[in-house]
């Protein structure tokens, strides 16, 4: 009997042994973890990567239960992390968008928001079913808040399926509806229209494909399938610009839409009887039962305001770097568009990047590490605390630090100062645009 209790014993102090063993090694893992995310936190804080700049995950700690299902979810690196047992942002600045975080917590502890408690953000008023407070006018895509191109073609067509559900009968000489905007969110809307078989119009300011046209050409901007309507799932992992413009390419050929490129909507006028006129740069006048507005959110490129500044050898994007070749080149920027686009041309040419400030911030981290590489290398020659002066024929003057009026041989000049909100366009209209602090944008789950 009492060979048989030291038995029963020596088993439960094992399992007791075991369990204790177990626990301990997960709270040793948990506890690192933690240490390892704390230190990310503090880095991402340093180098100004913390504070969000789009939209970003906002976590609610007394809902989270720490399952991580977020992080697995999410396609980038680093932005969400576990801390002493609950969810927590990190590179924050870095966050695109994606939505997955989102979708994937399994206790809807993350909501998705634009601006901060400090930092506020332009945005125009637009109704769950993408309606202004302007009846008959929508908006999708960038303008709304939702800049990633799989959620701006995702809200292009659910805004055109509440647009049919408004839709007033047809008259001659009056369309259904006129798109302003090719980028991702048009695109979609205009297949979306043609699915409903509603008569419609796009009208782009600039090239097909809107901003994603911008992009410098080996940039990768789809990470994440999609469907597109009438066309159906388009399965895109890794996919270049190029490969996207070439869809976009194939779907207008394919489904026959009307899109006039290089027209710029100068005005939207509301008229009686629930119509509008649209005035073009060219003169031309659409009348409309309604209006979507698919265009960006930065609008027309912020300008330094600098002489010689409207010469032709200025730029506000890349476009072909591959075409520019022996260029004595100055980039003005500081953030990833400028970074990506000095990287492309430095091989082929001699690249001046100047930022105003002294140190980079809110970089992506790819970006960072081939900066600082083409820096210490010298194949780009990266001066911080410079502004460019003028900018002339065969040359620019640039102060840095406290040297004033430099002067440097320069063929081509581009700038990457970002770009304004199109608040008077949108306000001639009629549309609100108000400052959200920490504004919950809602998405469909």
């Amino acid at each position: 009997m009492d060979e048989l209790l030291l038995e029963q014993l020596l088993v439960y102090g094992t399992l007791f042994l075991i369990c204790g063993l177990t626990v301990s090694l997960y709270l040793r893992k948990k506890n690192r973890k933690s240490t390892e995310t704390r230190q990310k936190v503090d880095l991402a804080k340093a180098e100004g990567l913390f504070e969000p700049v789009s939209l970003h995950p906002y976590i609610d700690l007394n809902t989270c239960i720490g399952s991580g299902a977020c992080i697995t979810a999410c396609p980038e690196k680093d932005i969400l992390g576990i801390v002493d047992g609950v969810a927590t942002v990190i590179n924050t600045s870095n966050c695109v968008g994606h939505g997955a975080c989102f979708h994937a917590c399994p206790v809807e502890a993350i909501s998705l928001r634009i601006g901060t408690e400090s930092r506020g953000v332009d945005l125009p008023h637009v109704s769950e079913e993408y309606e202004t407070n302007i009846k008959g006018m929508y908006i999708a895509g960038e303008l709304g808040g939702m800049g990633l191109i799989k959620n701006s073609v995702e809200q292009g067509q659910q805004a055109v399926a509440n647009i049919v559900k408004h839709k007033k009968p047809s008259k001659e000489g009056i369309l259904d509806l006129v798109i302003i905007g090719a980028g991702p969110a048009g695109i979609s809307a205009s297949l979306a229209a043609k699915k409903y078989g509603l008569s419609s119009i796009t009208l782009e300011q600039d090239s097909l494909g809107g901003t994603v046209f911008t992009f410098p050409r080996s940039k990768i901007v789809m990470t994440a399938p999609m469907d597109l309507p009438l066309y159906g799932k388009a399965k895109l992992f890794d996919t270049s610009k190029d490969e996207l413009l070439e869809l976009w390419h194939k779907v207008i050929s394919e489904y026959e839409l009307e899109i006039l490129e290089q027209t710029k909507v100068e005005r939207i006028t509301p008229l009686e009887n629930d119509v509008f006129k649209i005035l073009t740069n060219a003169g031309q006048e659409f009348l409309c039962h309604q209006v979507l507005l698919s265009i960006g959110r930065r609008g027309t490129p912020r300008k330094l305001g600098i002489p010689g500044e409207d010469t032709g050898k200025v730029a506000y994007r890349l476009l072909e770097p591959e075409q520019i070749q022996g260029k004595k080149i100055m980039v003005v920027g500081g953030g990833d568009s400028a970074i990506e686009s000095a990287l492309l041309l430095k091989d082929q040419n001699e690249v001046v990047l100047s930022y105003r400030k002294e140190q980079f911030s809110r970089l992506k981290p790819k970006n960072r590490e081939k900066i600082e590489k083409a820096a210490a290398d010298k194949t780009i020659e990266v001066l911080f605390n410079s502004n460019l002066v003028s900018i002339h024929e065969g040359s620019v003057l640039i102060d840095v630090g406290d040297t004033k009026h430099t002067e440097l041989a320069n063929d081509l000049v581009y700038i990457f100062a970002g770009g304004e909100l199109p608040t008077s366009f949108l306000q001639n209209a009629g549309v609100k645009i108000t400052r959200r602090f920490g504004h919950i944008l809602k998405k469909h789950k």
